[in-house]
């Protein structure tokens, strides 16, 4: 009998020194959702976001999305990482406003949520990470379609992913408002491949053979951009129309090779990534706190510094030509 009430005190005794010690680390769950999956580029960000739970310790990745790019398929998505009790959530939106209402009950379970790359409405997130500012890569488009023009002045269209997509509007809408800068740059529509192949390239037949005097095709998104080069090649267009926009090195080097886009831009998704995940865990953690005109650790990235709509810039876009392309290609 004392043997025993000997055991119940020292298993008291434990109990109340780990009540004291507080619980034991748990694993920090951050899901990226992105527009949607088979897309080369946020398969890249999924990288990073890999590699920074690595470096952060006790974090698990869960990598989403829907089928097709569409908000109503995000939306399903993150009642169900909400139902699942994720700590986190860090989104590339395909609507800035539908997805909010969503957003917000996340939060208010406690589940920290940022966007990054397509960005969502203030309401929605805790802060919002753009690969580039709007302005800096709305001007890079301009640029390079300016110079493949080489002096002359030419028509040029804008494809694009989605119509609601928020960040290839906000550079939509710089480029348009900045033309200006670029007297021999004569934009003409915009359309829309939904970021999806079959569609970009049916978009791309549409804007060549709709306008014999098109010059350039803008597309900044990753599946637009390949697939306006490829309907380029396969119809025997290089050199009367060129590609140029946002893509992938490794999706992009037989395009550059062949002339039918010289030259494109992006910034490295798996940085972006790795940043996205980065921000996440120490907003989830407790460790940062979002307030405008503050700073956020990005890991060995740095820092990102947030404006009055607490967004802010991961990096400027970087240019790709023959130059370059192969060593890139080798890495995403």
């Amino acid at each position: 009998m004392k043997f025993l009430k000997a055991a119940l005190l020292g298993s008291a005794v434990a109990f109340a020194m780990a009540a004291l010690a507080g619980p034991a680390s748990a694993t920090t769950t951050i899901a990226l959702l992105v527009k949607n999956l088979g897309n080369g580029f946020f398969d890249a960000a999924d990288k990073g976001a890999e590699k920074a739970a690595k470096e952060l310790g006790d974090v698990k990745i869960i990598y989403t999305g829907p089928t097709a790019a569409t908000p109503e398929g995000q939306i399903d998505i993150i009642n169900q990482l909400v139902a699942q009790g994720v700590n986190a959530i860090a989104v590339s939106a395909n609507d800035a406003d539908a997805l909010v209402p969503a957003l917000k009950k996340a939060m208010d379970k406690g589940i920290a949520v940022i966007s990054f790359d397509s960005g969502v409405s203030k309401d929605g997130r805790m802060m919002n990470l753009y690969a580039s500012a709007p302005d800096q890569i709305g001007d890079q488009n301009l640029k390079m379609a300016s110079d493949l023009l080489n002096g002359a002045k030419g028509d040029v269209a804008i494809l694009s992913a989605t119509s609601t997509a928020t960040n290839q509007n906000a550079w939509i809408d710089i480029m348009k408002k900045d033309v200006g800068k670029y007297p021999n740059v004569n934009l003409t529509t915009v359309v829309y491949g939904d970021d999806k192949q079959d569609k970009s390239y049916t978009e791309a037949k549409g804007l060549i053979t709709g306008n014999p005097n098109l010059k350039v095709i803008i597309a900044p998104t990753t599946v637009g951009i390949a697939a306006a080069a490829q309907y380029v090649e396969d119809n025997k267009l290089v050199g009367k129309v060129l590609v140029t926009g946002l893509g992938l090195p490794s999706e992009m080097i037989n395009h550059v090779k062949s002339g039918a886009a010289p030259q494109f831009a992006l910034w490295n998704p798996i940085d972006l990534g790795y940043a996205a995940a980065t921000i996440a865990f120490n907003l989830a953690t407790g460790k940062e706190k979002a307030v405008a005109g503050g700073e956020l650790s990005m890991g060995s990235l740095g820092k990102v510094k947030l404006d009055d709509t607490l967004s802010g810039p991961m990096a400027p876009p970087f240019v790709f030509d023959a130059k370059n392309i192969d060593e890139f290609a080798k890495i995403y």
